[in-house]
């Protein structure tokens, strides 16, 4: 059956109270919709008897108009992958249903787990992502039975601020995650992937050598000596590195060592984030 498409808030709300579900799994998303979506639809399908996902690029979490405007957008064809899925409800509100009192004057600060890394490169990212995922997260409310969100671990600071804003306002949901979905060489799955040639899909490639070469430093617990990956980019001059960093899990601060001569132990989480051919990609892996 094909998935049912809403684009009001009360469409949404009345759909679900229809479905007078016992459990409900939402996973929000930008659309340019992936295997890496796939797989989240997936775990809210074994773990819940109504599946919601909605669909809107959130113009408020880019500070690039140009990016904003470049993003993918193809909801048939999310549609289709939806329904493949087994997605019972889509919501695909246009901006005014999400901001209809206009651009908010109140906002949620995102503070200091915000300002490093992507909050630093792309100021006021994470206070517009945490304005529309507040929203999504009360719309989609089942308001009683269960009530799981699902998240992708491709964005480890976006998850670990969404875990706080829930943990903070105390948000009536359960908060789940799935790990980082790759292509066969490596890549991570993005909907930016979409906007690389071959050629750059090729240079992106050095995201993953970088973290592989780490993570296997880490894995024998030898000295990690991240200037080696750093050397990896200067070799791929295409590619823009902005940070590649070893940091705590629990609060993103970066390791006060890095363990350029001393054995890694403990558990860490590598970050990176570079522009390829003017395209922004992230990963990250926990060691």
């Amino acid at each position: 059956m094909t998935s049912m498409i809403v684009h009001t808030r009360e469409e949404l709300k009345s759909a679900i109270a229809h479905a007078n579900p016992k459990s409900l799994g939402f996973v929000p998303t930008m659309g340019a919709l992936h295997e890496g979506h796939e797989r989240l639809f997936d775990k809210a399908r074994a773990e819940n008897e109504l599946v919601v996902i909605s669909i809107f690029v959130n113009e408020l979490q880019f500070n690039d108009a140009q990016d904003y405007a470049n993003y993918p957008r193809d909801l048939d064809t999310d549609l289709v992958m939806a329904t493949r899925a087994g997605v019972d409800i889509v919501f695909a509100p246009p901006a005014e249903e999400i901001y209809h009192a206009g651009k908010p004057l109140i906002q949620l600060h995102s503070g200091i787990l915000g300002e490093m890394y992507e909050g630093a490169s792309r100021p006021g990212h994470f206070d517009g992502m945490l304005a529309v995922v507040a929203k999504l997260l009360h719309l989609a409310d089942p308001r009683q039975g269960e009530y799981r969100a699902y998240f992708g671990q491709k964005d480890a600071q976006q998850l670990a601020l969404i875990r706080r804003m829930v943990a903070d306002l105390d948000y009536p949901v359960e908060l789940c995650s799935v790990p980082i979905v790759r292509s066969a060489r490596g890549l991570a799955l993005s909907s930016r992937n979409a906007l690389l040639n071959a050629e750059q899909l090729e240079a992106a490639l050095v995201l993953h050598r970088a973290i592989e070469l780490i993570a296997s430093r880490a894995a024998r617990h030898e000295p990690l000596n991240i200037d080696d990956a750093l050397g990896l980019f200067q070799m791929e001059p295409s590619v823009e590195l902005d940070y590649f960093v070893v940091v705590d899990p629990n609060t993103l601060q970066e390791l006060a060592f890095i363990c350029q001569d001393t054995p890694f132990t403990g558990e860490a989480l590598i970050l990176v984030a570079a522009k390829v051919g003017g395209v922004r990609l992230i990963d990250n892996q926990p060691i």
